[in-house]
């Protein structure tokens, strides 16, 4: 097989922000859109013939006019979908059934996402739970004014929803995690390995295996139009023991039993 050239765009706002243009002259044989919907975005403004894999992480590239359908993606894009709805949704789930008594949740959460948000407002009833939003606005993001307005509050808990900008300020708002003693769920596998209670996830490696599948397949004569757009099935539980003994907290048996990785 000839020598191709793949560029992938990473999920850093800083991968987003270079023109993908560039990426383009450059010649490649296709591009990797992975991270948030600005990286795709970008992508697609370079490009409308060379192929496109994304993995698209916490927006539906579906709603969002990026492809006709899953079956048939049309176009030039085709790849990965996370959809985070449904994942929110699954780990406010998880951490009541990890702090069963627990009332009060707050919730870190910025415009990107806002969907997310609204998913766990809407668990939130089913599970007894009063959820309090606290907004991150203009970047950088001052955590130590949302972590006190979640103490004033008296907040039980903390859920940190995903967004690109959260990500990227993660190391700063661990010290505050740990200080807050708010036994927190996240939706990145770094952050409970970090000092957070717990993650719920996709299994990456498992996704990152299957994206290259795509570009496998496209390297060798597939058309992006032809190949389903498929969603992530494996995801994966973090529990950091560690964190939940300093805390005080005892976590249930079952879920220790169904986590993926328990830190000790």
């Amino acid at each position: 097989m000839p020598n191709k050239r793949v560029q992938a765009t990473g999920n850093s706002l800083r991968s987003c922000v270079a023109p993908a243009i560039e990426l383009v002259r450059l010649h490649v044989d296709m591009l990797v859109a992975m991270g948030p919907e600005a990286t795709l975005r970008a992508a697609r403004g370079a490009t409308d013939t060379l192929p496109i894999v994304m993995l698209a992480r916490d927006y539906d590239p579906l709603a969002l006019g990026y492809v006709a359908g899953l079956a048939r993606p049309g176009g030039n894009i085709t790849g990965m979908v996370q959809l985070p709805l449904e994942l929110t949704a699954k780990r406010l789930e998880l951490l009541k059934e990890a702090l069963p008594t627990v009332a009060r949740v707050a919730v870190l959460w910025d415009e990107a996402a806002a969907d997310q948000l609204r998913a766990a407002e809407a668990v939130a009833r089913s599970l007894g739970v009063q959820l309090q939003p606290l907004e991150l606005r203009q970047p950088p993001y001052e955590f130590a004014s949302a972590f006190a307005a979640a103490a004033q509050g008296q907040a039980e808990a903390l859920l940190v929803l995903n967004s690109p900008i959260i990500f990227m300020q993660h190391e700063s708002m661990m010290d505050l995690v740990a200080k807050s003693r708010l036994p927190t769920m996240f939706g990145i596998a770094e952050s409970a390995r970090a000092g957070g209670l717990m993650s719920y996830d996709l299994n990456r490696f498992d996704t990152w295996r299957r994206v290259a599948d795509y570009v496998d397949k496209i390297l060798k004569g597939a058309k992006p139009t032809d190949l389903p757009v498929e969603q992530s099935t494996k995801f994966e539980l973090i529990i950091n023991l560690k964190t939940a003994k300093a805390l005080g907290l005892t976590i249930p048996p079952h879920l220790l039993v169904l986590a993926d990785e328990v830190i000790q």
